[in-house]
């Protein structure tokens, strides 16, 4: 069974990029709501990305899981950041809109690493690597609305 380097990783990349994102917006702030929103946004927007590196470096499926339901708590824990800073206004909506569907593609995709963690017969109880799945999203993807 081949090793898939976490830089390889869609899900990984994409969290990568939206922790840059909004420390980037978040950096334009005025203090105030820089302290009181932007830390514990960034915060959570840092932590999809270091959860999903810290599990997959795990052995066990279970340690895996478990840093990917972290992960998957803080990806919609920076969907509600990012809405209240949209309705505080210190973001605009094309921004907000942006953000937000890269928050939505990095949930699909983040399902879809978790799914690939379910060993082929539930009843076996042997620990396996998960088969290499392709980490991209459908084609369709655009028309998904469970992610918002």
């Amino acid at each position: 069974m081949k090793y898939i380097s976490i830089d390889d990783l869609e899900v990984y990349k994409l969290a990568m990029e939206i922790g840059e994102e909004v420390w980037a917006m978040v950096n334009e702030w005025a203090d105030f709501p820089k302290k009181i929103v932007g830390e514990q946004f960034c915060r959570a927007a840092d932590s999809i990305a270091a959860n999903i590196a810290e599990g997959h470096g795990r052995y066990h499926f279970k340690d895996k899981k478990n840093f990917c339901y972290y992960a998957r708590g803080s990806l919609l824990e920076s969907k509600s950041w990012l809405k209240k800073a949209y309705n505080r206004k210190f973001i605009d909506l094309d921004k907000f809109e942006l953000v937000l569907s890269r928050l939505s593609r990095c949930h699909y995709l983040l399902n879809q690493y978790l799914k690939s963690f379910n060993p082929p017969n539930k009843s076996d109880d042997i620990v396996r690597e998960p088969e290499p799945i392709p980490y991209s999203l459908p084609d369709n993807f655009d028309i998904f609305t469970d992610f918002q």
